[in-house]
């Protein structure tokens, strides 16, 4: 499989070490892969690992840059055949997301950060799938931005076991001293202020502690690991504190720590340090905040004290430092964890199981948004659909009052529904559904609609292959559509037809409709007929007196003398209309 993955930098960091772990572990497995970024540290390991690296300054925050890099990148996916383009940032993603179009390549996301509800942050939800690597994302991903339920794929990072060597922890009371570590880029929602503040008081009873904070601040944020200094300096542990930069070495690092702390003060996505110190061997204590929460069990795999809480910080520290078999019991339960849940192995199976889905698993939307008796006509062709494509996800826009015709329907996996006599109707509803066709990432769209409003909803809804008749109106936003010709065929010929366009087999095809009542609903005309005198065996005929239009109605006068007729005959007529037509039923 050729993939292509996109990140801002290659710097020292989580999303830039997933990377290559995941791009090391691919490329073992025989998958050709290409990482697009502006470059970094950790570039020479990538290229070491088998992995190309291609440099672009997809990183500015430059509406004229980004404009001009999707034509760079979508040059790239066409000459690198790429089936797979994986963003892991926003801005990378704003290019990654409109170079994709039209070239087949599948746009997948990765949500690394709790983001801020704003505009740009809106782009982390529009890949075909989006991989969390924690519950807490996943809600907020659903919640803050409405991505629906089924495009969210949880996957935990994973650490590469044969870099971090377990090692037990020494239970010996009497060491020179103790190493805990922090590890990550020094920003406020990290907790260094909070965590050196605890410090302050743990080297009052250890007072040969070590801390090495691991990890540098960005150009934005150096002012704050300043304030940093000075409050080292005003707690007065200048010779208990280190400030060791960006480092490639972690794993050689945790080897040397008695303990991990993480003191994150805002939502984490996930925390991979936490892993990295579970698969070494080193007890972590942590804020109970975002993904640390579904990593650690309290008390079983690690520590977790309330964000900002430093006497309960203080407390875990200590804890910890003097009770060397409890901290040894918790990294043993924390290597098992990580060694069952968090391996680069499952991590690489999983993302290449979602990388398979979003290549091979089309998503096709079908569009009949007309009246009951429309929707059942388009019944054959629903069915025809699924024998062509059996993997695929069929979605069908149909308008509120005829949704229940296709409730049960066994040849579809979702329902849209389009109210156009209510909150639907107009423009305003126009943007409406076309956003929720935008976000639902279709392949194709077929439509049996055809009219204006089914061919922008389509084209406003980015479906790369939008198949349907182009009639005129509107029908040159189908970029696949089919010359109408005025010949006299039925219904289900002229579906057929826009099918057999979209490459679907109809080919005897059966032309017989289907409708799918439930229990209640055989219930429901039990009782009727009960209470309605009706005598078992007794022929009934049904008689719908509506119509979408007066001038397709049949006068009254002819529905009571063929009632007449048929009474004569013992048979019982059971007449049915529309909500909205009682009055009409009254006079017959």
């Amino acid at each position: 499989m050729n993939i292509l993955q996109i990140l801002p930098m290659l710097d020292v960091g989580g999303v830039e070490t997933g990377t290559l772990d995941i791009s090391r572990e691919l490329v073992k497995r025989g998958h050709n892969l290409i990482v697009v970024s502006n470059g970094g540290r950790m570039v020479k390991a990538l290229l070491g690992a088998g992995v190309r690296h291609i440099r672009l300054p997809v990183h500015r925050k430059s509406l004229f840059t980004a404009m001009r890099m999707v034509g760079r990148l979508r040059r790239i996916i066409k000459e690198e055949h790429v089936e797979v383009l994986h963003a892991r940032s926003r801005v990378p993603a704003i290019i990654a997301f409109f170079a994709a179009k039209g070239t087949g390549a599948s746009f997948i996301t990765t949500a690394h950060g709790y983001y801020s509800v704003h505009l740009l942050s809106r782009v982390m939800g529009w890949g075909r799938f989006i991989i969390v690597p924690s519950s807490i994302i996943g809600r907020h991903m659903i919640e803050d931005f409405g991505v629906p339920r089924g495009r969210i794929r949880l996957i935990p990072r994973g650490v590469d076991l044969e870099r971090f060597r377990f090692a037990p922890v020494d239970t010996s009371t009497n060491k020179a001293e103790y190493r805990i570590g922090v590890v990550g880029r020094i920003t406020p929602i990290k907790g260094h202020a909070f965590f050196l503040q605890a410090i302050a008081r743990v080297v009052r009873i250890f007072p040969k502690a070590r801390v090495l904070i691991v990890g540098d601040a960005p150009e934005d944020k150096a002012e704050y690991k300043e304030n940093l200094k000075a409050l080292i300096r005003k707690l007065k542990i200048e010779d208990s504190v280190e400030f060791l930069g960006s480092r490639g070495d972690i794993p050689r690092i945790m080897s040397g720590l008695d303990l991990l702390v993480l003191p994150s003060v805002g939502q984490e996505a996930f925390g991979r340090v936490i892993i990295e110190a579970g698969a070494s061997g080193v007890p972590v204590v942590a804020t109970r905040l975002g993904g640390a929460v579904d990593i650690i069990e309290n008390y079983r795999t690690g520590i977790l004290v309330k964000p900002g809480d430093i006497m309960e910080m203080v407390d875990s520290i200590i804890k910890l430092l003097k009770n060397r078999p409890l901290a040894k019991n918790l990294a043993l339960e924390a290597r098992k964890k990580v060694e069952k849940e968090y391996n680069l192995v499952h991590m690489a199976d999983k993302t290449l199981k979602v990388y398979q889905e979003a290549r091979i698993g089309k998503r096709i939307l079908l569009i009949k948004i007309g009246a009951i008796g429309d929707v059942i006509l388009a019944v054959p062709s629903i069915r025809a659909l699924r024998n062509s494509f059996p993997g695929a996800f069929i979605s069908v826009l149909v308008d509120k009052e005829s949704r229940h015709v296709l409730k049960k329907c066994p040849y579809v996996d979702d329902l849209i529904l389009c109210d156009r006599k209510g909150r639907d109707k107009g423009i305003k509803g126009l943007i409406r559904i076309s956003g929720i066709i935008r976000r639902s990432f279709f392949d194709i769209s077929i439509d049996l609609q055809n009219n204006r409003f089914s061919h922008v909803l389509a084209w406003l809804g980015t479906v790369p292959r939008r198949y349907g008749y182009n009639n005129g109106k509107l029908g040159f936003l189908l970029n696949n559509g089919l010359r109408y010709k005025k010949i006299k065929t039925g219904p289900l010929e002229e579906q057929f037809r826009v099918l057999k366009k979209a490459g679907v087999n109809t080919i005897g095809a059966s032309r017989r409709l289907e409708i799918w009542p439930g229990r209640e609903d055989f219930l429901y005309v039990d009782n009727l007929l009960k209470d309605a005198w009706v005598r078992e065996g007794q022929p009934l005929i049904g008689i719908n007196i509506g119509g979408s239009w007066k001038t397709k109605r049949w006068p009254l006068k002819y529905f009571a003398k063929l009632s007449d007729m048929l009474a004569a005959k013992d048979m019982r007529v059971v007449v049915t209309a529309s909500k909205g037509e009682e009055e009409l039923a009254r006079d017959l």
